[in-house]
């Protein structure tokens, strides 16, 4: 059973992996490098402002997009890095699928690949964009720990509540699921800092909207492929020794 999960959450993680990159060469990434042009610029404004030379404003570039910053050239490296990230997320988040399964005793299959997927998109995707939402390059964010710290608090409490749901068939456990959705968000998300940013609103519309749908394909993919190849690998005739068939 774990290595058909397994091989499974491979498969999975392969198909939403490609789909995700494939939506987001398309959509997101073109947003991204319009934004990379405004990188820096909000700094390069506020230390004009304030100090009144040229100079500031070449020293906040340059903090920004420092030599010793490595960054995978664009074009065919940057292409094959975010496919190949994409494709470690899914398969993180596969195993994730399929551990809960296991733990909790929850089948994972063709016919309820969908719930899975959506499941997955409601506690990693829109729960904690609720009170984090995407953020292009050149905004101004809150503390890395700090968000890190919330987003993987909303992901955790939305997800217990939808597994709550799912194995007791209970009002408590309803009205329980509905108070650990809400938790994380009547407790802020750490917030931006006010910080000057050049980066046009509608972009910013833009990209988190963009970011959500991507995450609707990556998770939708990922729960169908998921189901639908551990249906498969479950039912295929296992090979007998020597050769011989079932």
């Amino acid at each position: 059973m774990f290595r058909n999960l397994f091989l499974a959450a491979l498969v999975a993680a392969l198909c939403a992996g490609l789909a995700t990159s494939a939506f987001q060469a398309w959509r997101v990434t073109p947003l991204i490098f319009a934004a990379e042009s405004f990188e820096g610029s909000g700094e390069d404004v506020a230390h004009t402002h304030d100090a009144g030379t040229a100079e500031h404003s070449h020293e906040a570039v340059a903090h920004v997009h420092g030599d010793d910053e490595w960054m995978p050239q664009d074009g065919l490296e940057r292409t094959a890095f975010t496919v190949f990230s994409n494709i470690l997320a899914a398969a993180g988040y596969a195993l994730i699928i399929g551990a809960v399964s296991v733990f909790f005793n929850l089948p994972i299959n063709a016919a309820n690949g969908l719930l899975w997927g959506i499941g997955g998109y409601a506690a990693f995707t829109l729960a904690p964009a609720l009170g984090l939402p995407p953020g292009m390059p050149g905004m101004p964010v809150a503390d890395t720990f700090a968000r890190q710290l919330w987003w993987f608090g909303a992901a955790i409490s939305t997800g217990a509540a939808l597994v709550l749901v799912a194995k007791v068939r209970a009002p408590w456990a309803l009205v329980v699921a509905v108070g650990l959705v809400l938790l994380p968000q009547l407790i802020a998300a750490p917030q931006a800092p006010d910080d000057p940013t050049a980066v046009p609103p509608r972009m910013t519309a833009e990209f988190v909207s963009a970011v959500l749908y991507n995450g609707a394909i990556f998770w939708a993919v990922l729960g169908l492929a998921f189901g639908r190849a551990a249906d498969y690998i479950a039912t295929r005739p296992a090979a007998l020794p020597n050769g011989a068939k079932a």
